[in-house]
C-alpha cells in the first residue's frame, strides 16, 4: 500500500487502525468507548484497506481484531442512525442509507475476498460485528466470546449477511438465534459454525506477530488452536428440540410449539423473548431465514438492502431504539403490537424489488 494511502486511513481519527506488519494486513478496532460500534468512517476505512491489500503482493493475509477487552464489535452505531433517520422522517430529508450501502458492500467484499481473512473474536460480537467477521475464511473464538443477533428486539432485522449465513447453521439454530436474540458462548459458536477455531484470547497478540512473519496462515493457526475435544454446547444438547420448534413455517406455530414444551427451560426463555420482540421484525426475520437458504450471498445482500429501505421508512426501528437506548424504558410500543395483526401482504412488501437495487462488485459467490 502506498504510504500516502496508509496516512489517509489513519489521519481522520483513531476509531480504527490500519497497518501492514510484514506479510499481514492488520485491522484494529479501537472504539472501545462505544463497544466498537461501527460508523460510516470505520466502514469506509475497512473498504479502502481491503481493496488496497487485495492486489498487494506484500500482503499474504488479513486479520481483524479489537483493542477493547469487552467487545470485538457490538454492531452499528445505532444512536447515530436513529438520529439521522428520525430527522429525515420528520423533516422530509433522505434516509441514512449510505451507511448500509457501504456496510453491505463491505460484507460482500469480505465474503468474496481472495486472501485469507482472519477474525480474532473475543467479548461481544453482535450485528455489524457479525458482518465483519463471520463471512471471513477463519474465525478464531476466544474464551469470552458472546455472540448474538438481537435486531428484532429493536424493531430492525438480522442483516449484514445474516440472510445467507444463519439459515445454513445446523438444526434451525440460525432461525432460533434470529428470532430470540439469544447470546451464545464459545462452545456453541464452535459447534454451530459461527467460529472455526478456539484460540485463547491471551494468545491473539502472539498469533498476530507470527502471521506477520509467515506466508501460510494455516500453520500459524494450527500452532495456537486448541483441540475442540468434547464441546460443552447447550445448542448441541438442545438441537433436536430447537429444530422441531424453529423449523415451523410461521411465528404463531413456533410460539405454539414452545408453549407445548413447558419443561424445556431454553424453550420457555425463547417464548418470553419472542413476546418482547417487534411482531413485524419477527415476521421479516422468519421470511429471511426461509428465503436465504436458496440465495447466494449477493442475492441475500440485495434482499437485505430492500428490507432496510422499508425498515428506515417505517416506525418500529425508531421506537425500538428509543425504548432500548434513548429513553431506556424498555417498553416499546410496536406497530402493530399484536402478531395476529401483521399482514402477509405488508411483510411481502419489505422484500419487493427497488427501483435502484444495491450495486455490488464481483459477485463471486458460493
Amino acid at each position: 500500500m502506498p504510504d500516502e494511502m496508509a496516512a489517509e486511513m489513519l489521519k481522520a481519527d483513531d476509531d480504527i487502525r490500519i497497518e501492514k506488519r510484514g506479510r499481514l494486513g492488520l485491522i484494529s478496532l479501537n472504539r472501545g468507548r462505544a463497544l466498537n460500534a461501527l460508523n460510516l468512517d470505520m466502514v469506509q476505512a475497512l473498504l479502502r484497506a481491503l481493496n488496497a491489500w487485495r492486489d498487494d503482493d506484500e500482503v499474504a493475509h488479513v486479520a481483524i481484531r479489537s483493542l477493547d477487552e469487552k467487545a470485538f464489535s457490538a454492531g452499528g452505531d445505532l444512536h447515530r442512525l436513529w438520529e439521522a433517520g428520525f430527522w429525515a422522517k420528520s423533516e422530509g430529508g433522505p434516509l441514512p442509507l449510505t451507511f448500509f450501502q457501504e456496510e453491505y458492500r463491505l460484507n460482500h467484499l469480505i465474503k468474496t475476498y481472495p486472501k485469507p481473512y482472519i477474525a480474532l473474536l473475543d467479548g461481544i460480537v453482535m450485528g455489524g460485528g457479525f458482518g465483519i467477521s463471520v463471512h471471513g475464511s477463519v474465525r478464531l473464538a476466544g474464551e469470552r466470546i458472546s455472540f448474538a443477533m438481537p435486531e428484532v428486539g429493536i424493531g430492525f432485522f438480522p442483516d449484514v449477511g445474516a440472510t445467507h449465513f444463519l439459515p445454513r447453521l445446523p438444526c434451525s439454530t440460525g432461525t432460533f438465534l434470529a428470532l430470540t436474540g439469544s447470546r451464545i458462548g464459545r462452545d456453541d459458536c464452535l459447534w454451530s459454525g459461527v467460529a472455526t477455531h478456539a484460540v485463547p484470547g491471551r494468545s491473539f497478540d502472539a498469533l498476530i506477530d507470527e502471521l506477520a512473519r509467515e506466508d501460510d496462515h494455516r500453520q500459524v493457526i494450527e500452532r495456537y488452536a486448541q483441540a475442540k475435544g468434547e464441546l460443552r454446547s447447550g445448542l448441541a444438547d438442545d438441537a433436536e428440540q430447537i429444530d422441531s420448534v424453529f423449523s415451523a413455517t410461521s411465528i404463531a406455530e413456533i410460539r405454539s410449539r414452545l408453549a407445548d414444551r413447558p419443561e424445556w427451560e431454553r424453550g420457555q426463555k425463547a417464548l418470553q423473548a419472542i413476546a418482547r420482540m417487534s411482531p413485524t421484525s419477527l415476521a421479516i426475520a422468519l421470511c429471511q431465514m426461509r428465503l436465504g437458504l436458496q440465495m447466494d450471498f449477493a442475492e441475500a445482500m440485495r434482499l437485505e438492502y430492500r428490507i432496510v429501505n422499508r425498515i428506515l421508512a417505517g416506525e418500529d426501528f425508531y421506537e425500538g431504539v428509543r425504548a432500548q437506548l434513548i429513553d431506556k424504558d424498555h417498553a416499546p410500543r410496536w406497530h402493530p403490537a399484536d402478531l395476529a395483526d401483521v399482514q402477509e401482504t405488508e411483510i411481502n412488501a419489505y422484500f419487493a424489488p427497488l427501483e435502484e437495487e444495491l450495486a455490488l462488485s464481483g459477485d463471486r459467490d458460493e
